[in-house]
């Protein structure tokens, strides 16, 4: 009996053993965690807020600008950048360089984008205008039919225009106060021809922008001068032909306004100076450098944000 009670004792505690054993094995001692420094992240993550522009206290911003500019796809660009940017909403009106300075004029716009030296300069001295910044430059041309009826390929523009009234050539005109139609005036004033008064059969005035001029020329098989970027933004649609260019009298110069607060002092003057600020800033001149180069291979706009007149050669 004693010899079966001992080994009973002798195997509850050889069980007690590998019960304990096992115990031991199935808990082990977990080993110390290492917590790494923190790290900077190698990418921004995708749900990261882009920053936006402080909306303005008056966001609303009304520009007058001329055909040629809205008609070339420009402003297309530059004004989505400048909004985002700036967080001014602008409301574009698009007419001649005479109409969008009477708006100035009339307190019914807060900055003009126009291209009418005489007329600005007039806008300036009368007070309506506060700043006036050049901001670009392209050029004038003279477009006419192929078959050139007047014989005016590669004349100077003066000697050009002298030839179409001589062959009583179709000529379209926009005769709208724009800068482009002062331009023409003052070449046939240099030429000692006065087609608005006298009104000849073969000159046809539109009252329209470039972009319909231009369309009407190509329709007529008439000549008409025209800005080059908007004649090349339309080319593919035109019948016409550049046959005059290149001539320092062709020059055509654009420049930003804003209104004169003192005159009208509800114009939104801080979104005007935006608009100008931005107008000679990095952005504008970005877009302008190669704008119309992917399709024309020329920009349609020269960037002229850090000239002044003076460096253009314009008293």
């Amino acid at each position: 009996m004693k010899h079966r009670f001992t080994i009973f004792i002798s195997m509850v505690a050889l069980l007690a053993i590998l019960l304990s054993a096992c115990g031991s094995a199935a808990t082990p001692t977990p080993a110390p965690t290492t917590v790494p420094p923190t790290a900077v992240p190698t990418e921004v993550p995708t749900n990261t807020p882009v920053p936006t522009a402080t909306v303005p206290a008056n966001p609303n911003l009304i520009l007058a600008t001329t055909t040629s500019v809205n008609d070339s796809g420009l402003l297309d660009v530059l004004i989505p950048l400048f909004e985002q940017q700036t967080g001014f909403t602008v409301q574009v009106v698009a007419v001649g360089s005479g109409a969008a300075i009477t708006m100035g004029q009339e307190g019914n716009a807060d900055v003009l984008f126009v291209h009418s030296p005489t007329a600005e300069k007039q806008f300036m001295t009368d007070g309506w205008g506060k700043d006036r910044v050049l901001v670009a430059h392209n050029d004038y041309i003279i477009v006419g039919p192929a078959n050139d009826p007047a014989g005016i390929k590669g004349m100077k523009p003066v000697d050009a225009f002298t030839a179409i009234a001589n062959a009583s050539a179709n000529f379209v005109a926009r005769a709208d106060k724009s800068g482009t139609s002062t331009k023409e005036l003052g070449f046939w004033k240099s030429a000692g021809i006065d087609p608005a008064t006298t009104k000849p059969a073969w000159y046809i005035e539109t009252g329209q922008g470039m972009g319909p001029s231009l369309t009407i020329a190509s329709e007529k098989g008439a000549y008409t001068l025209s800005d080059r970027g908007t004649y090349l933004a339309n080319k593919a649609n035109l019948q016409l032909e550049i046959l005059v260019e290149n001539d320092p009298s062709l020059l055509n110069p654009y420049h930003v306004m804003t209104v004169n607060p003192d005159k009208w002092p509800k114009v939104n003057y801080d979104g005007a100076m935006a608009f100008v600020n931005f107008m000679i800033g990095p952005t504008a001149k970005d877009v302008m450098s190669t704008f119309g180069v992917d399709k024309f291979g020329i920009p349609l706009f020269y960037w002229d944000g850090d000239k002044t007149d003076a460096d253009l050669g314009l008293k």
